[in-house]
């Protein structure tokens, strides 16, 4: 992987051939994508994508002893506010009973930076960082406005090296440099791996002492694996994952949500890494496996019944722990099959609709496919060979569900919904209000103190699902005293139509 040489991770468009624009079908989007019909296709309306910072300021203010300085116009930390509560929760859960929340802070970039320049802000913000807060690490991100006007993070790291006592984790973000948010990740993991794994100093940075742990180097990388986690996964997630690998007899160093720094530089003495989305993972673990020979496991996310015991399998294989994980997986499904038993007959025939990340939404969809409900259309934010065997699964079932590929884009999915007239709509809160307004039940995607991986979600989804559908009084109130910002006319429209060299297919 010669990405790493560079300074910045390329973008997924160019690495993957992602697209973010497609309208059709489970069944018909795997040969325009193979053939590359879809690579660089683009709208010619758009309204309500989410840019690539969104998700890094997400994933970085959760570090532990890390602070974040967004490099930019003031509102480009914004998002960081609305992340405050589930930091501080995450915060909470990892032992500090008294959790201060996303520390950040801005360069506040103003009209004459723009003409001349922000990297001596940028000195300054560093330097004070790290005199008032002393953290472990001090990771700044590049935004548009320093991205367009040629801010050389980099030499900032360089030259403030060996003047502060934090490590210096220059991420490059600007939206818009990349269509993709989960460019993202590959920005978060390219700088970690470039500055806190490859360059850091292990006189400086003391790798994990054994004798802590009460565990040999030798026994630890046997049995230590790297859980990656993403930052739609909650606590009760966390915990799910880590029991199913207890049963293994795995100890887990999770990363990068909620991590400290020093979980990074452990990675490479684990023994195996495994994922639990791969379009969120596979740029880090690829790069430890060439570098570090850390072998990798994660073409699966373990939500869902089949794919937590196809997530369960895979790591098996990896720690010769195969017979072992049979005996679990039969356990579980049959406890699991016992619980639900109830639920299903109130859940069979249902119909939903569901949108988020690409893997989240269709290891989802084959969720409630397993639980009896009919998926009439997906609306991944993005698309990419990650993709396509979830994909291939969906259409197995019904090679005719509608597929929407779209960041958002609340206008196509209101034409979307008021075809098909789903019975429930399973999304992101900037997509559920949409549906709300439409009349049609939510249920979110991810809630900080809810469950979905594992066979212990399936249960809560299914008990939410439920509860749901039962009471939908508020939605169907609701949809009767708002108007959509829509006129009538595009109800009618293909809803498709604003993306170029897509057929329609209304």
């Amino acid at each position: 992987m010669d990405y790493i040489k560079a300074n910045t991770a390329p973008r997924r468009e160019d690495r993957l051939g992602t697209c973010i624009e497609f309208g059709g079908t489970v069944g018909g989007i795997a040969e325009p994508f193979c053939q590359g019909c879809l690579k660089n296709r683009r709208r010619s309306f758009s309204q309500g994508t989410i840019c690539q910072l969104l998700p890094a300021v997400a994933i970085l203010t959760s570090l532990q002893d890390t602070v974040v300085i967004v490099h930019g116009a003031i509102g480009c930390g914004g998002a960081a506010h609305a992340l405050g509560a589930n930091v501080r929760l995450g915060q909470w859960r990892g032992g500090d009973k008294n959790p201060r929340g996303a520390l950040w802070l801005s360069t506040n970039l103003n009209e004459r930076d723009v003409t001349s320049g922000g990297e001596e802000k940028l000195r300054q913000a560093i330097v004070e960082a790290d005199k008032r807060y002393r953290p472990e690490a001090i990771v700044f991100l590049s935004t548009c406005v320093p991205g367009i006007i040629g801010d050389d993070i980099d030499g900032v790291a360089r030259d403030l090296k060996d003047k502060v006592s934090a490590a210096l984790l220059p991420v490059h973000c600007e939206g818009f440099k990349s269509k993709v948010m989960a460019t993202a990740y590959d920005a978060i993991f390219h700088s970690f791996l470039r500055n806190l794994i490859d360059g850091s100093d292990e006189t400086e940075f003391p790798v994990f002492d054994p004798e802590a742990a009460q565990a040999s180097e030798a026994i630890r990388r046997k049995r230590l694996v790297n859980l990656l986690n993403v930052s739609s996964m909650t606590g009760p997630d966390q915990k799910e994952l880590i029991r199913l690998l207890g049963k293994l007899g795995l100890e887990v160093n999770m990363l990068p949500c909620d991590a400290h720094p020093e979980a990074f530089r452990l990675a490479p003495l684990a023994s195996l890494s495994v994922g639990v989305c791969p379009t969120h993972d596979d740029y880090f673990m690829s790069y430890l496996e060439k570098r570090y020979a850390v072998p990798y496991v994660g073409s699966h996310m373990p939500i869902g019944i089949e794919n937590t015991g196809n997530w369960l399998r895979g790591v098996a294989a990896k720690v010769g722990q195969e017979a072992a994980a049979e005996r679990i997986i039969a356990q579980e499904e049959a406890e699991l099959g016992r619980a639900l038993e109830p639920l299903r007959p109130k859940l069979k025939g249902k119909t939903c609709v569901l949108s988020a990340g690409e893997i989240r939404t269709l290891s989802t969809a084959r969720l409630v496919q397993e639980l009896g409900l009919e998926v009439l259309a997906v609306r991944p934010y993005h698309y990419d060979p990650f993709g396509q065997p979830e994909v291939e699964r969906l259409s197995d079932v019904n090679p005719g569900i509608r597929l929407n590929v779209a960041t958002a884009q609340p206008f196509e999915a209101v034409n979307i919904l008021n075809r098909v007239e789903p019975d429930l709509y399973i999304g992101h809160n900037s997509d559920n209000v949409w549906a709300a307004k439409c009349g049609t039940a939510v249920l979110p995607i991810y809630g900080s103190n809810a469950i979905y991986s594992g066979y212990a979600g399936v249960f809560d989804v299914a008990r939410r699902i439920h509860r749901h559908l039962e009471n939908n009084s508020f939605n169907e109130r609701l949809v009767k005293n708002v108007r959509q910002p829509y006129r009538e006319s595009w109800y009618a429209e293909d809803p498709y139509k604003y993306i170029i060299g897509a057929e329609l297919t209304a």
